[in-house]
């Protein structure tokens, strides 16, 4: 008679856990903020998320952390330890945003490098082991640690999907080695090339053809981006559907990842206080006083100027701006950096500007609180530098642009607002102003108030404008609610790593039940 045989045992079983997903964003103002958007977003949906950062930014986040606490959302922000003692990188700059010139970037990358060890330390120290690693297109040092740990890993890509394709389909067709380098002459710089694989015809100069880290002495850091882009499972971009309909299809199919759109996420900041943690403050002194300076003006009446956190305008440029915009007769708000208005000479200018404009203009010194100017009932357009978030913050609240590109993806994205949705006028800027060395004026006082003039006059064609960008303010909103593109996408990526982080546990509870079963059979 055979033996009888013992019922097999079963490997006990337990609800999924919350997956919990690691942002790993580029410590740049500009980079970090929509990834602590997704962060706000993925903990209201019942998930976790760390941000990870270093000291100095996370001390920027702190607002951010306080008010995750208050709403009991599970949203930590991690320091990790940050070494400045990289030859040429200046003491204390742990920001790309504290950068003053484009010769610290490399430096500043290599020190990014160095966080992979601290920050895999921290990963294997966690229980469970976290689901999914979200890091920045800029941050391909975090590709070896995911692979090191097993855990899947996801890129986020700031810029349009637009971009992104016209970037994929230009390095794939090898548009900037085709077209060769410039020799100085103008016809040269000005002539156009078609960009390869677009489902729209997208024309682009020498200087505007697509490509992060396309700089001289950044090859190898490119490479290495491009090679983690690569690997990655799929990628996170801050966008939604209605807005980029074609080109999201497009991207997905090109890069042969799933794409998940999860715009636009500066709607993930619904209250006043969200939206204030989200960056540098204003005192509430001077938050206030903007306020009530819009208060004071009539619907659509006003002109937001920001150029964002790294276009710094020399005193050249900025005196053509403020004439430009006293020119146009048009009621603005100019956000004027500090470091654009340290010179005294400058201060100066400021200031008997200020007093030609009373009543009609007002001139921020520093940050201002972008969403709550875009969302007031009396802007009706914005003075922009293309950069991506800073066009979504104004097509989520329908506010029509004006365009002027200065650098990387803002040409290319000023020619998906120009020429695709319509809802942008150009300054007329035409090549790239380098980060730090804008030392001309590019652009004159008269293309400034033409280009204000003709987004605020009320006429036919600037009343159509303002319609269009009206409509795609509501398909944001409508993105971002339950059933909304965007929403259901978000959906899709949290139920997807909860089922791979659940397997993971148990993979883990199956391989520790083994070894139990082999210890008591011995």
């Amino acid at each position: 008679m055979a033996p009888t045989k013992e019922p097999a045992a079963t490997i006990p079983t337990a609800p999924a856990p919350a997956p919990h997903f690691i942002l790993v964003p580029l410590v740049a103002l500009g980079h970090t903020i929509p990834m602590v958007d997704l962060a706000r977003l993925l903990t209201e949906r019942g998930a976790r998320a760390s941000v990870i950062t270093t000291p100095l930014n996370a001390a920027r986040l702190r607002g951010v952390a306080d008010h995750a606490k208050r709403a009991n959302l599970p949203l930590e922000i991690v320091a990790l330890p940050f070494l400045t003692d990289v030859p040429g990188l200046p003491p204390g700059c742990e920001n790309i945003d504290q950068a003053t010139d484009l010769r610290h970037f490399p430096p500043m990358f290599a020190a990014l490098q160095k966080l992979a060890g601290p920050l895999e330390a921290h990963l294997r120290a966690l229980s469970p082991r976290p689901a999914c690693i979200v890091s920045d297109w800029c941050n391909p040092w975090t590709a070896p640690v995911a692979r090191r740990l097993g855990i899947p890993r996801l890129f986020f890509h700031g810029p349009s999907c637009f971009y992104s394709l016209c970037d994929l389909n230009a390095s794939a067709h090898g548009l900037r080695e085709r077209v060769g380098d410039v020799n100085g002459q103008k016809e040269e710089e000005e002539e156009r090339f078609v960009v390869p694989g677009m489902p729209v015809r997208v024309e682009v100069t020498r200087a505007t053809i697509p490509g992060f880290f396309s700089y001289p002495g950044f090859e190898a850091l490119r490479e290495a981006a491009v090679d983690a882009m690569r690997t990655a499972d799929g990628a996170v971009v801050n966008t939604f559907v209605g807005l980029e309909r074609q080109f999201v299809s497009c991207y997905e199919a090109t890069l042969g990842k799933p794409v998940w759109t999860l715009g636009p996420l500066c709607l993930a900041s619904r209250d006043a206080e969200a939206a204030a943690s989200r960056g540098d403050r204003l005192d509430a002194q001077q938050q206030g006083a903007v306020a009530a300076w819009l208060d004071e003006r009539d619907p659509d009446s006003v002109v937001y100027v920001s150029f964002g956190s790294l276009a710094r305008k020399l005193p050249k440029q900025l005196y053509e701006v403020g004439h430009g915009l006293e020119d146009s007769g048009t009621p603005f708000l100019w956000v004027v950096k500090e470091s654009e208005a340290a010179a005294p000479e400058v201060q100066e200018w400021l200031a008997a500007l200020e007093a030609r404009t009373a009543g009609r203009g007002l001139v921020v010194r520093g940050w201002a609180p972008q969403l709550a100017i875009l969302s007031h009932r009396a802007v009706g357009g914005f003075v922009t530098h293309c950069g991506w978030n800073s066009i979504l913050e104004s097509v989520a609240h329908g506010v029509p642009v004006v365009t002027w590109p200065h650098f990387s993806d803002q040409f290319l994205n000023d020619r998906l607002i120009v020429d695709v949705l319509r809802v942008g006028v150009p300054v007329g800027a035409t090549a790239p102003v380098m980060m730090f060395d804008d030392e001309g004026a590019a652009v004159t006082r008269g293309d400034v108030a033409r280009a204000v003039a003709a987004l605020m006059d009320g006429g036919e064609e600037a009343v159509e404008r303002r319609r269009r960008a009206r409509a795609y303010g509501e398909e944001a909103r409508r993105a971002m609610e339950r059933g909304g593109s965007s929403y259901e996408s978000l959906t899709q990526m949290i139920e997807s790593f909860r089922q791979s982080g659940a397997s993971m546990q148990q993979a883990k509870k199956h391989e520790q039940y083994v070894q139990d079963v082999n210890w008591l059979e011995i």
